[in-house]
């Protein structure tokens, strides 16, 4: 079969990968003596591989993170209250399969959205349909819907999703009906798609942030029924290093030493 054949079969297939790559695999399929289904599996796979990298990659985008994170960038040296052995766990994914929760909890800066973010990534390049906001999005999404009459629409449909993370809950206080809002999100999650959620409010002050205790509680109750709560301590990683309390010296009153 000529280079022509294969060229007009890959693009029937819609394989371009496979036509990409197909010359070098035959080479070295002739120079190893690979049996005609080996050269087969490896074609195959990698156009697959090809899919799945794409796959992911879309995901990813249609997730709307805020920026790209990963597990293996988090500095455990600087975030010591964080088990890597209970992130490694979370990054395995069956917290997904089993439709329960991750929830994030501690001041400023102490690597909640990263970790969210990079768990999000890597359920989408597990092939897991992701969606991410922060928590004054999601209700004004939520709003929104609800204004035009489709909130039940919009909530079965984010039903639909694997994930929705919910970040810098805490960060704005909900009035009234927002609070309502954000309750029928987790509400209509509950034991059948998996949340993760960050704050830097803990549970206890979470009936502030909502402006009602009941829904505060009502909302934690299902929310962490099937969830990993993970409670991060320590200063914020964005001022590592930086200090804020140096008084300028003489030379820095007059303008000298470095700029």
């Amino acid at each position: 079969m000529g280079a022509r054949e294969l060229t007009y079969l890959c693009r029937e297939l819609k394989a371009p990968s496979l036509l990409a790559g197909v010359e070098r695999l035959a080479e070295r399929a002739r120079a190893d003596a690979w049996s005609h289904e080996e050269f087969l599996a490896a074609c195959l796979e990698r156009e697959v591989s090809a899919r799945q990298s794409h796959g992911g990659e879309a995901r990813i985008r249609a997730a709307r993170f805020p920026a790209r994170k990963s597990l293996e960038d988090f500095d455990f040296d600087h975030q010591r209250s964080v088990r890597k052995d209970v992130v490694a766990h979370l990054g395995a994914l069956d917290f997904i399969e089993a439709r329960s929760n991750a929830v994030f909890l501690g001041p400023p800066g102490t690597g909640k959205s990263h970790l969210s973010i990079a768990l999000g990534v890597r359920a989408c390049l597990a092939g897991h349909r992701v969606a991410f906001a922060t928590a004054a999005q999601w209700v004004d999404r939520l709003g929104a819907a609800h204004d035009a009459g489709r909130l039940q629409e919009e909530l079965r449909r984010l039903g639909r999703l694997p994930l929705v993370i919910i970040d810098e809950v805490g960060y704005i206080p909900f009035q009234g009906e927002a609070a309502n809002l954000f309750f029928q999100l987790v509400s209509s999650r509950y034991e059948r798609a998996s949340i993760i959620m960050s704050s830097n409010k803990a549970f206890s002050r979470w009936g502030e942030v909502f402006g009602d205790d009941t829904v505060a509680s009502a909302m934690i109750d299902r929310l962490v029924h099937h969830a990993e709560v993970i409670n991060l301590k320590g200063d914020s990683y964005r001022l590592k290093g930086r200090s804020f309390g140096r008084v300028p010296g003489d030379g820095d009153a007059n303008g000298a030493g470095n700029a």
